[in-house]
């Protein structure tokens, strides 16, 4: 059985990481991390990411309703969008939402992160498809990242942020990581000019590299479908 208190400490970790880097302000963002299929650990509402200790985390269960719980602490109601995250990929083990700077401007604006500008971030992530606008605290958040869950594992969140998934916290921080820095590129890039995205075989090569490194996860360029909503040119059609 996992060590709990070694995983709540590094929860607080990677919530004070966002913290320091400006992916949150306030009591912004949340965490989370698998147990098991019925126990999950994750970060309370109302309480700044960068100043948290073991004793702040929660415990919940697959609904997100409340096992354990210190007082005055209790799951952010955004829990519901890492439970459908938990419930549609099983092979997810941590989940991480914040509000990067420049990634936040993209969604803002209503721009997914799809022209493919450099190697690292085609190999890492592939795109990051903008999920539809969702009123906070409904369903209507979780129900808005559903049609991303099979093909991706990070995705913004249209006037609210961004949201990645992966097979342990750190992989799932790492995500949000190299999401903020490839959107920050792309923001720094078009305000020079017009950036220029790799070709399809391009692509497809770097496609074969992820693969030999085996990388986990799931990946656009096996994506059959269309890339994502408002996105007005796909680069990852194979």
């Amino acid at each position: 059985m996992a060590d709990e208190n070694a995983i709540k400490e590094r929860i607080c970790d990677i919530g004070k990481r966002i913290y320091d880097r400006n992916m949150v302000a306030a009591n912004d963002g949340n965490i989370s991390v698998k147990l098991n299929d019925h126990e999950f650990l994750c970060t309370p509402t109302g309480v700044s990411k960068g100043f948290m200790t073991p004793e702040y985390i929660c415990k919940v269960d697959e609904k997100g309703d409340v096992i354990e719980a210190n007082e005055g602490f209790r799951p952010s109601s955004e829990i519901k969008m890492h439970m459908r995250v938990y419930a549609k990929r099983p092979d997810i083990g941590a989940v991480v939402h914040a509000h990067p700077r420049f990634a936040t401007s993209f969604a803002i604006t209503g721009q997914p992160l799809s022209v493919p500008i450099m190697s690292e971030a085609v190999v890492s992530l592939g795109c990051v498809p903008l999920a539809p606008y969702a009123t906070p605290s409904t369903e209507e958040v979780p129900d808005s990242i559903v049609p991303y869950l099979d093909d991706f594992d990070s995705v913004l969140l249209e006037n609210h942020g961004a949201l990645t998934w992966s097979v342990d916290l750190l992989s799932a921080y790492m995500k949000m990581e190299s999401l903020e820095f490839y959107a920050e590129l792309l923001y720094k890039s078009k305000m020079l000019g017009t950036p220029t995205g790799f070709t399809k075989d391009q692509i497809k090569d770097l496609a074969k590299v992820r693969r030999k490194m085996g990388i986990q996860g799931k990946y656009p360029a096996d994506r059959e479908g269309p890339l994502c909503y408002k996105c007005e040119k796909c680069f990852w059609r194979m």
